[in-house]
């Protein structure tokens, strides 16, 4: 046990150490996490936050969208979302209006908007589909600052838009080449929300190119200069209460593979002991019938007193309640008319039923019951028994 003890610490030591030293792949898990360097993380647009958004404050939020705006006084505020899905509720998006008709804005990059958001925008979003992979060319409505070439990413940076949208709604900030609408803004009282379904145009590995670098700063220019930016992250890292040490685990692979082995090595040290250690199962003996020694005890009990009379009346009760119960016949008074019915609804023979009967009157008149009157009463009412239906 010792040697099995020490040799799993040994494996598990040892995977941990390749682990730790092997080359790390390139992770495109889409984070949308501002301290993320992986390429769909965010880490570039916080680094340059202060010259995209020059003399404002930016703070970060984990709480849902009504917590952080219900009963608050914001004003020249911008609310930034960078998510792959937004999953508001409508009393979030109560709260987003009532923020934007103060004068405040809501920039959101997300592929799902979420049911809320798409039904009441009357929003429908699909994907340009290349064959051989050819990138999106997508530009910006506005002259000043569309690009003469457009701007290609590849990867499919691009490839979301609009496919249903109420343009009398909203205004147009973008297209892709096929003319479909991939940036907009809506108007609400003094502010104004700005949707681009396309969050990994914000990412690392779109920043690190010129062309990405260049959208990006001119799709957040629509911003107007505010004094306070608050950035969302409820939709990438969770909710602020959601931490737990098992999300600290899944977080990094090797800790993640470790926790595998980890449990895997548990569960074969118990069954390894379960089976070495494990008890005789007892033999349980099936429950005996003791009807037939109930019977004998009381018999003999009967027998010691020699009590025949009891014996012979509640023999002659129970075969009285047998009639009464099974042909719906009278027995206060067993004369001749009960004698006749039973006789026909039985079907028993007449002989034996009338012998029966005037034995049954002989106990019921004398005073003593002997042997054979107890044994001739038990030997007729056994024979009716036979012979009735």
């Amino acid at each position: 046990m010792r040697l099995y003890l020490i040799g799993t610490a040994t494996i598990l030591i040892l995977y941990l150490v390749a682990q730790y030293y092997k080359p790390k792949p390139t992770d495109w898990t889409p984070s949308y996490h501002r301290d993320d360097k992986i390429p769909f993380g965010l880490y570039i647009l916080n680094h340059e936050k202060e010259n995209i958004f020059p003399g404002t404050l930016v703070t970060t939020s984990r709480l849902a969208v009504y917590n952080t705006l219900k009963d608050k006084n914001f004003s020249n505020t911008t609310y930034l979302f960078i998510a792959g899905e937004l999953k508001f509720d409508k009393l979030d998006y109560q709260e987003l209006v009532k923020f934007m008709n103060k004068g405040n804005n809501v920039f959101i990059a997300a592929f799902d908007l979420g049911s809320v958001l798409n039904d009441t925008l009357k929003l429908e979003t699909n994907n340009v589909f290349n064959a051989g992979d050819k990138p999106e060319r997508i530009n910006f409505v506005n002259p000043l600052l569309k690009s003469e070439e457009g701007y290609v990413f590849d990867k499919g940076l691009s490839n979301q838009y609009f496919s249903g949208i109420d343009s009398s709604r909203c205004t147009v900030l973008g297209k892709n080449s096929n003319g479909d609408i991939n940036f907009v803004k809506y108007t609400f009282g003094k502010g104004a929300l700005y949707i681009l379904p396309n969050p990994q145009l914000l990412t690392n590995y779109s920043l690190l190119k010129p062309a990405g670098a260049d959208y990006a700063a001119k799709a957040l220019s629509y911003l107007p200069a505010s004094k306070e930016l608050i950035w969302d992250e409820t939709f990438t890292l969770g909710k602020i209460n959601n931490d737990d040490i098992l999300s600290v685990l899944y977080k990094y692979d090797q800790l993640r593979w470790a926790y595998y082995i980890s449990i895997f090595g548990l569960l074969i040290f118990v069954i390894y002991e379960m089976k070495r250690r494990q008890r005789i199962i007892p033999i349980i003996l099936p429950l005996q019938n003791t009807s037939a020694d109930f019977v004998y005890v009381v018999g003999k009990v009967y027998y010691q007193q020699r009590d025949n009379s009891d014996i012979a009346q509640k023999k002659i009760n129970y075969f009285l309640d047998h009639i009464r119960l099974t042909y719906r016949l009278k027995t206060i008074h067993p004369d001749e008319e009960l004698i006749s019915s039973l006789i026909l609804k039985s079907e028993a023979d007449e002989e034996t039923v009338r012998q029966l009967f005037n034995l049954i009157h002989v106990i019921g008149t004398g005073i003593k019951v002997t042997d054979s009157q107890l044994i001739e009463l038990n030997k007729l009412i056994e024979k009716f028994y036979n012979q009735s239906k």
